[in-house]
């Protein structure tokens, strides 16, 4: 129990962070991974079972490839890969909460994989909120006043996320982690200076005629600190303009967070679901 309390606390001060900041820190995730590597091969010690440990590494092992795997496809952020790597350290596996009267649902595979589906499944209806209200925030159907009798049309839904999930901000404002939309440009001297640094920004040859490159975040971890730095130096010496379009992120750790008590109170959503079809039949 004193490993399920530590880890849902880094997980509410992850989803502070990342709400009110928009990044969750590196010694938060790094703190609850050493956390989980500590505790674990201290109920190795005591119990004289070498299982805790050796879960617990399979498990961050597991759960980072693949973690990582889905943020090159830019389904979330680093921080969100480190901090469900965090997770899996500490609770490697599932576990009955007898004294709770609950139907558990155990599966297969590392605790950590039912922490991941359910946080994709509960999203959802976090996504659609969000990107609700930014759609009445920025009056986005007074813009494009079209797009009202055609929100059906999946052109006229594109140009509505599009529109709504990006925005031009000052480079001088620019924080790590953003996500930069595509910067159009032709000097090889950018070039130079951002591969050098091997970051998240990648460049990409335009097949635009007036330029010859363009480069843009390559997934949703975002920006660099190096990067940020090179941005701004970049427009204060008059490389690049005085602002730059990012995507409007949505935090992630909330459903985390949500997921992470459904799979210790509930276990796996998929298997409850299982669970009241079989009920049914």
């Amino acid at each position: 129990m004193f490993q399920i309390i530590i880890t849902i606390l880094f997980c509410i001060l992850a989803t502070i962070f990342d709400v009110r900041k928009g990044i969750v820190p590196n010694w938060l995730t790094y703190s609850l991974l050493f956390f989980g590597l500590i505790s674990n091969v201290v109920l190795a010690w005591f119990s004289s079972n070498v299982k805790f440990i050796l879960s617990s590494i399979i498990s961050i092992s597991i759960t980072y490839t693949i973690t990582y795997l889905m943020w090159q496809l830019n389904i979330w952020g680093g921080g969100d890969v480190k901090l469900f790597t965090g997770i899996a350290s500490v609770i490697p596996f599932g576990f009955n909460i007898g004294f709770l009267n609950i139907f558990p649902q155990l599966s297969i595979y590392p605790f950590s994989f039912s922490v991941v589906i359910n946080s994709v499944l509960v999203s959802f209806p976090f996504l659609l909120v969000f990107v609700l209200y930014l759609v009445v925030k920025n009056n986005a159907f007074k813009k494009n006043s079209d797009l009202l009798f055609n929100v059906f049309n999946l052109a006229s839904v594109k140009i509505l996320i599009e529109s709504t999930l990006n925005r031009l901000i000052y480079v001088k404002d620019i924080k790590e982690g953003a996500i930069v939309n595509k910067y159009y440009f032709n000097n090889d001297y950018i070039c130079e200076l951002i591969m050098e640094i091997d970051g998240n920004l990648k460049i990409y040859r335009s097949d635009d005629e007036d330029y010859r490159f363009y480069f843009k975040s390559q997934s949703a971890g975002g920006i660099t600190a190096k990067e940020m730095y090179l941005l701004k130096i970049l427009s204060d010496q008059g490389f690049i303009s005085d602002q730059i379009s990012v995507k409007i992120s949505f935090p992630f750790t909330p459903s985390i967070l949500l997921g992470l008590m459904i799979a210790i109170f509930y276990g796996d959503i998929i298997m409850l679901f299982t669970k009241n079809v079989f009920l049914v039949i």
